[in-house]
């Protein structure tokens, strides 16, 4: 487009006052507010310069004409696009239990009530009722950990607002100014680029690798051992694993070790998990109980993970070394609210209670094969429209977050095919439906597993599926 031809369509384009004093923008005044309009006629109208300058919008078509006749939609749009929530509810069809990018671990039903009641008016998060004086914020999970980790003997837990924190709270108590042993195969970068040995150098510890990558024995840790060193430790491998010519100092060997020479082990278990995962399969994933029951004086781990609550990190070990990092003013600034408290007391609750199909990832880890393929054939009923070919087949589930990496879980799958539609064309309409729907793409098919979709969530998809391509 020449120049002067673009010049003449931007003197076309309305000033801002111009759009305002229009009655049907003032109809949208008086739903969202003079400031929100007038950031939306701004936002219109330089797309409109932007398209004019590109092409898009010229004398030709008349698309210009068109676009200023549809003003007060376009500013409608924008309004209703710039002022809904951004973080909003998806399906996930990946199969993946603990989608990082997903939220993780969706909260049972009595959490989120519970988070209701907590949050609607005030409680008693840091008061003792019986003495009616100020109490500590603490007991509300502690009491129920405390239970959970009773045979272990006189163990506490504390709470801050991710493992990663908690890792740093840890070294930064028992550590500060001193060496930490780990070994190099244990150095690990969890998502976000987040890597232990930064995590480690903030805390004020230093760090002290022994080993090599793929062999480290209990003797590497034992030579390193000096004056300086305040504290062993362990780091669970997330989101890997070694194979092949390997050798891994075993808990117990680094136990010992932390007995004879007087110095704390801790280990980071990442994920953190309150129940037996070898009952669904799983092995070679360490839980906080094995842990401590072996002796290490110090776990760390997530809470929304393969506990199953709200994102937090969580402390268990001895009473004396938990009380040294509270009274750390670290602690304070890593410390988590009432939300995160009365997320993680209901969830606790349900393991108290033995009530473990009341935690969403629990409830999905256990759903069997069988179970998965006869909702996915009740689904693929449901897919009325003819440009579609799907197939049930055998697939495999995830735990995810850094959970047992090579584990995996079987399941039936849901692979479609669709006329006219590439699979990444089919998986970007289905993501950006209503609700958004998450699937993967494998071998030139959409791919979606009903184990992380909630029963209540299949007519959902089977009706996006037909809504698509209609």
């Amino acid at each position: 487009m020449k120049t002067a031809a673009r010049l003449q369509l931007f003197r076309k384009l309305p000033a801002v006052d111009d759009v305002m004093r229009d009655p049907a923008v003032s109809a949208l005044v008086a739903s969202y507010g003079h400031d929100s309009v007038v950031d939306a006629v701004r936002a219109v109208l330089t797309r409109l310069r932007q398209e004019i300058t590109s092409g898009l919008l010229n004398d030709d078509n008349g698309a210009l004409e068109l676009a200023l006749s549809g003003l007060p939609g376009a500013l409608e749009n924008q309004l209703r696009q710039a002022l809904s929530y951004s973080l909003q509810p998806l399906i996930n069809a990946t199969g993946v239990i603990l989608h990082t990018n997903l939220g993780r671990a969706p909260l049972s039903a009595e959490a989120i009530e519970h988070i209701r009641e907590t949050a609607a008016g005030y409680s008693n998060l840091e008061f003792d009722l019986a003495a009616g004086v100020r109490g500590k914020r603490d007991v509300h999970v502690d009491r129920l950990f405390r239970k959970l980790l009773s045979s272990e003997g006189e163990i506490s837990t504390i709470v801050v607002n991710n493992n990663a924190a908690a890792v740093l709270l840890a070294l930064n108590t028992l550590a500060e100014g001193g060496e930490v042993i780990v070994s190099r195969g244990e150095l690990v970068e969890i998502g976000g680029s987040f890597r232990i040995p930064d995590v480690m150098a903030k805390s004020g510890a230093i760090l002290r690798e022994v080993g090599t990558t793929n062999r480290t024995r209990t003797a590497d840790y034992e030579a390193a051992i000096t004056e300086r060193t305040r504290l062993l430790l362990r780091v669970h491998r997330s989101n890997f694993e070694i194979t092949g010519f390997t050798e891994q100092a075993s808990t117990a060997e680094l136990v010992a070790l932390a007995r004879k020479r007087g110095i704390p082990l801790m280990e980071d278990l990442g994920s953190g998990a309150l129940f037996d995962l070898r009952s669904i399969g799983i092995s070679g994933e360490p839980g906080v109980l094995d842990s401590l029951r072996t002796g290490v004086d110090i776990v760390t781990y997530s809470g929304d993970k393969l506990l199953g609550g709200p994102q937090a990190g969580l402390i268990s070990g001895g009473s004396k070394l938990i009380t040294r990092m509270r009274s750390n003013s670290l602690f304070r600034a890593l410390r988590v609210g009432k939300l995160i408290y009365a997320a993680l007391e209901a969830t606790l609750l349900t393991y108290v209670q033995r009530d473990h199909d009341a935690v969403p990832t629990l409830r999905m880890m256990r759903l069997t094969k069988e179970e998965i393929g006869k909702r996915a054939e009740a689904v693929a009923a449901q897919i009325s429209n003819s440009q579609f070919k799907v197939e049930i087949m055998d697939g495999e589930s995830l735990l995810g977050g850094g959970a047992a990496p090579s584990s995996v879980l079987p399941t039936r799958v849901l692979a479609l095919t669709c006329e006219g539609l590439s699979a990444d064309e089919l998986a970007t309409r289905l993501r950006v439906s209503e609700p958004p729907i998450i699937a993967r793409v494998e071998e030139g098919r959409v791919v979606l597993d009903l184990r992380t979709v909630f029963p209540a969530q299949d007519a959902a998809v089977a009706a996006a599926l037909n809504r698509i391509v209609s």
